[in-house]
């Protein structure tokens, strides 16, 4: 049964009482301690509260799809402000979420209507975008507004965040400390790559144990309280996380949260508008980074390209304190895990399982010397599978593919939106499920056999196909850099399965070719009727692919 109850504003206060003078951020030339990041965050909270931001309805008295807190935009790179965006918003009992930069006003709009958001904190870069939209939301009111090297002005009534800051109070209200509450909430956007963005809405309470750090490392129990999390972070060597991912996606907030939670150090990439492989490679040899959080292939390619490049200079990168090497958010296949394993023989990979909608909900750990493989994972805590009309939970040996779940620690609803609540959360025998939409197995020895997301699985000829199967297939030629899977209308088989090919720089690759390398992995009722190819693959800024994008690729040939 769950048991740590508990605020994310509260135990990163705990935190830093316990460790002030440790490096928490380091961010170019900047280095904050715990003791300068609270300040900060305290002060942050102070312009948000003082500007009447806050709770307005207590969680008991709201459905599970309502929200009764006022939602602060982060449209932001990554950086220590945005760290500072959370923790800041969490002490003003005010519910951040992300926002996708890439968005165009559009898209923005949509966005910051559904939310309801009061108050934005964005980099000058999006000003621009912004200003675009602002006059259709009278309810958005509070406006910080980050510097940085694009030059561009302050907006009509934005306030720069550093001059802010610097006019609030470093003294937190002890009343307000006091209403901190484990229901306050942790809001999540979906990525929006097969439909509308929606609000994924967690107690903190909930989110603090299943993503952030609220188990010890390794451990399916929960931490007992906040000071047996605190004295554990406070006697542990500290550690040095470098997220790659923009902070916009969860995994890379989760990761830098986690870190925090052992007291350790984020390091945030010194380019923060793309994934730029050299320069983090530069960035873990100069901080001596212990933990890299990368997306998928569509990562960790380039990173295996910016070592071996290293290693050809001469003067190889001195990577040496890197021991952990996690993915999440996107499939990290065999061939890449047996590159990586083998450039880097040290480090223990990590690849990781969970959504929005779930948190983290398993992994595979792999060693060089040892057997790698991909799309199989053991549970964490909580992970279930369900049958196909979602009347019980799958047995482990059970034939039947069912669909990926979780139990006991899992999101409020979706924002506004009653009716996908309830089909994505639904209840049986008296608990809630998450049930996001993945296909999976569990196998007689506990482990899971994932297959992957329902709604771009293709279903061409009376078979189900899934992309993400398909991709692994192709990626497995060596020409390969990146490839999306997704199907097209066809007369013969209803839909039919496309591949969109990115080949490696110097490389080439017929379609036989790649047909014939693909069909050494799955049958070939799944092979690609068609590979379109492109010199670039649209993707996410956290490397997830945009099956949007690649369905009109497809249907333009």
């Amino acid at each position: 049964m769950p048991s740590l109850q508990t605020n994310i504003a509260e135990v990163f206060e705990s935190l830093a009482t316990a460790i002030p003078d440790r490096e928490c951020i380091v961010f170019r030339d900047l280095r904050l301690t715990y003791a300068q990041v609270q300040d900060r965050c305290h002060q942050l909270a102070n312009v948000l509260t003082d500007a009447g931001l806050g709770v307005q309805t207590e969680r008991g008295e709201l459905a599970s799809h309502e929200i009764g807190q006022d939602a602060l935009a982060l449209y932001l790179h990554n950086g220590n402000e945005y760290l500072e965006g959370m923790i800041g918003a969490y002490m003003a009992r005010t519910a951040p979420f992300n926002v996708n930069y890439r968005y165009v006003a559009e898209e923005l709009l949509y966005l910051l209507r559904d939310s309801g958001a009061r108050a934005i904190i964005y980099h000058s870069a999006f000003a621009p975008t912004l200003a675009a939209v602002l006059p259709q939301l009278p309810h958005l009111t509070v406006l910080l507004q980050v510097d940085d090297d694009s030059g561009n002005a302050l907006l009509d009534g934005a306030r720069w965040y550093e001059a802010a800051l610097a006019d609030a109070s470093t003294d937190l209200d002890p009343a307000l400390r006091a209403s901190w509450s484990p229901d306050d909430l942790y809001i999540l956007y979906t990525g929006g790559t097969t439909g509308m963005p929606k609000g994924v809405m967690w107690r903190q309470a909930d989110i603090y144990v299943s993503s952030l750090g609220g188990r010890p490392f390794g451990a399916p129990e929960e931490w007992e309280s906040v000071d047996a999390l605190v004295a554990a972070a406070a006697a542990a060597n500290p550690t040095k996380t470098v997220p790659a991912p923009p902070f916009m996606h969860g995994a890379a907030h989760w990761a830098a949260f986690t870190a925090f939670s052992n007291g350790g150090t984020v390091v945030v990439t010194d380019v923060v508008d793309r994934f730029d492989a050299p320069s983090v490679v530069d960035l873990l040899a100069r901080e001596q980074a212990n933990v890299l959080l990368l997306v998928g292939d569509a990562f960790a390619r380039p990173l295996l390209d910016a070592v071996d490049a290293s290693a050809a200079s001469g003067k190889p990168a001195d990577l040496s304190a890197l021991f952990v090497l996690t993915s999440g958010g996107a499939i990290l296949s065999a061939p890449i895990k047996e590159r990586l394993l083998e450039s880097l023989p040290n480090i223990m990979l990590i690849d990781g399982l969970g959504s929005s909608e779930t948190g983290t909900q398993a992994g595979q750990v792999s060693s060089a010397g040892g057997d790698v493989s991909t799309g199989r994972f053991s549970p964490h805590p909580g992970m279930v599978v369900l049958n196909e009309d979602l009347t019980r939970v799958l047995e482990p040996g059970d034939d039947e593919m069912g669909w990926l779940g979780q139990r006991n620690r899992v999101p409020l609803g979706y924002l506004g939106d009653e009716a996908k609540t309830a089909r994505t959360f639904p209840e049986l025998d008296g608990v809630r499920y998450a049930v996001p939409g993945d296909r999976s197995r569990i196998l007689a020895d506990g482990t899971l056999e994932l297959y992957g997301r329902d709604s771009v699985t293709i279903n061409s000829g009376g078979e189900k196909i899934f992309a993400e199967e398909v991709e692994q297939a192709i990626s497995a030629h060596p020409g390969v850099i990146d490839v999306v899977v997704c199907g097209r209308p066809s007369e013969r088989w209803g839909n039919e399965v496309v591949a969109i090919v990115k080949l490696t720089e110097g490389a080439s690759a017929t379609e036989d070719e790649l047909l014939t390398e693909a069909a050494k992995h799955v049958a070939r009722y799944k092979l690609p009727k068609a590979i379109v190819w492109r010199d670039e693959i649209v993707r996410s800024p956290a490397g997830k692919a945009d099956y949007r994008w690649a369905k009109a690729q497809a249907t333009e040939g």
